[in-house]
């Protein structure tokens, strides 16, 4: 393989981190729990993510790593749907990071900065949660919830079908998701099954049409209340599949990944509160071994 085709199969494995990194990646603890109707809240956070990229061996390259650093803006709202509790967000953020790697003699760098692709969830309580005013949620009894979300991502974000290396990914994502949750007294279990569906990306480098299969994603979460608002989460995921093709042509680049993470929330006063992330991946077959931390701030009000 040329030096120039070598660099493009490093990159193009480069290019599959960075979505996956704000995608299947992801551990979102009490993601399905009950609200009162008629909550707003606003999120501001801050994402870091860094770690190795694991290629194909047989290939001249070496020390392949990537950082990306991210920012959110997202504003959300509780409603009743169908006598369900519901809520819808939209997520707005904006990335800037790099990638870099040894291919043969030579070492390249790409950075990037700019809008990420946006995003809409629609979330649905189908058993357990009933639409309750503040009052009638204040009185009720935590019991089982079975929910389902519809997460879909725009392709809003920053892309130039030249370039290998986008925060954007030129194409449309939707995950539908089941989320289970059971308190224990203190204690809070959830587990979520979805899948992420892409559209094909028509203006991929060089003119390429590149299409992915989905990536299934499972996630488990173990939590415990000290009080209202006050949690600590142990998080685990599992996501595979994704495996890609350029122009028909297969890669062998399917995701069995597996990461863990920690996540805190602190209440500031009554309408504020703070949340922050630890994640790690604990087994990787392709793409990102990615270590990330986030810190958000929300408010909420009536």
């Amino acid at each position: 393989m040329s030096n120039g085709g070598v660099k493009t199969a490093v990159f193009a494995l480069l290019l599959g981190t960075w979505p996956l990194a704000a995608a299947a990646q992801e551990l979102e603890p009490r993601a399905y729990s009950p609200n009162p109707t008629g909550a707003n809240f606003a999120l501001l956070a801050f994402g870091h993510t860094q770690g190795d990229v694991l290629v194909d061996p047989s290939l001249p390259v070496r020390d392949v790593s990537a950082v990306l650093n991210s920012t959110i803006l997202l504003y959300g709202r509780t409603f009743g749907l169908f006598g369900r509790s519901a809520s819808v967000g939209v997520g707005l953020p904006y990335a800037w990071g790099s990638a870099e790697g040894e291919v043969g003699e030579t070492f390249h760098r790409v950075t990037r900065s700019g809008l990420a692709d946006a995003r809409l969830r629609l979330a649905v309580n189908l058993l357990g949660g009933p639409a309750l005013t503040l009052a009638e949620f204040a009185r009720r009894r935590p019991g089982t919830t079975l929910g389902t979300s519809l997460v879909v991502q725009a392709p809003t974000g920053q892309y130039d079908g030249t370039k290998l290396i986008n925060l954007g990914t030129n194409r449309w994502s939707f995950k539908p998701e089941l989320g289970v949750s059971r308190p224990f007294g203190r204690l809070y279990l959830e587990f979520y099954a979805g899948a992420w569906l892409f559209s094909d990306n028509d203006d991929f480098f060089g003119g390429q049409r590149r299409e992915q299969d989905p990536v299934g994603s499972f996630q488990v979460h173990s939590s415990y209340t000290f009080r209202p608002r006050l949690w600590v989460a142990a998080n685990a995921t599992y996501f595979t599949g994704g495996r890609s093709a350029l122009d028909g042509v297969a890669k062998d680049d399917r995701f069995s990944n597996s990461r863990i993470g920690l996540t805190a929330a602190f209440p500031l006063g009554r309408r504020q509160s703070l949340k922050v992330a630890w994640a790690s991946g604990v087994s990787t077959r392709s793409g990102g071994d990615l270590d990330s931390v986030s810190v958000a701030w929300q408010v909420l009000w009536f």
